[in-house]
């Protein structure tokens, strides 16, 4: 095999690798609220489900596996912004750092609100750069969408003391943004 044609099939890998492991870990976390008896939209946080004896493996290992498998699109995304790539690195390294400390140990509250920025970042500097597009004013839409989620929360219009749902629109935003509005990805020079 070439190096070119290697080059072309690791890209064509990296370009598939974002939108199945979004897949991978929106999954797992749907899976999780679905098999937990106390998990509630309106009392629960997302993270609660990695605690959980029965759903802390599917919830945990669901968020690293989706990110072992994501990861990779970031050499796609650097085809069309290193800025973006950079992010979304982050992001993934994040998301990948709430199944490894799960609530309840020092580590995953800054790292849970670091993955929400960071996506958020990753999904407004895209859409920012390509503003002009219909993609681009979509991603941007999300990212205020997502914001606004948390800033109704926080002013106390919700059904619950929980934190899933701002949670869940971050889910949908980043996980929407990776699989149906992130740059076109191609393989080849």
């Amino acid at each position: 095999m070439t190096n070119s044609r290697v080059a072309d099939t690791l890209m064509r890998y990296a370009a598939h690798a974002g939108p199945a492991g979004a897949l991978v870990a929106i999954t797992a976390i749907l899976a999780a609220t679905w098999r937990s008896a106390t998990f509630s939209w309106a009392g629960s946080a997302l993270s609660d489900l990695g605690t959980a004896s029965g759903t802390a493996l599917l919830f945990n290992g669901g968020l690293v596996a989706g990110g072992a498998v994501g990861i990779a699109y970031a050499l796609a995304l650097r085809r069309s912004s290193i800025a973006v790539a950079s992010s979304y690195v982050l992001s993934i390294v994040s998301m990948v750092l709430v199944g490894v400390f799960p609530a309840g140990t020092p580590l995953h509250f800054p790292v849970a609100v670091a993955f929400f920025l960071l996506a958020t970042a990753t999904v407004s500097v895209d859409g920012w750069l390509r503003r002009a597009t219909t993609a681009g004013r979509l991603g941007l839409a999300l990212a205020v969408g997502h914001l606004l989620g948390w800033l109704v929360w926080l002013l106390g219009i919700r059904p619950g003391p929980g934190l899933a749902l701002p949670e869940l629109g971050g889910v949908v935003m980043f996980g929407g943004w990776v699989v149906f509005l992130a740059p076109p990805v191609r393989s080849g020079g």
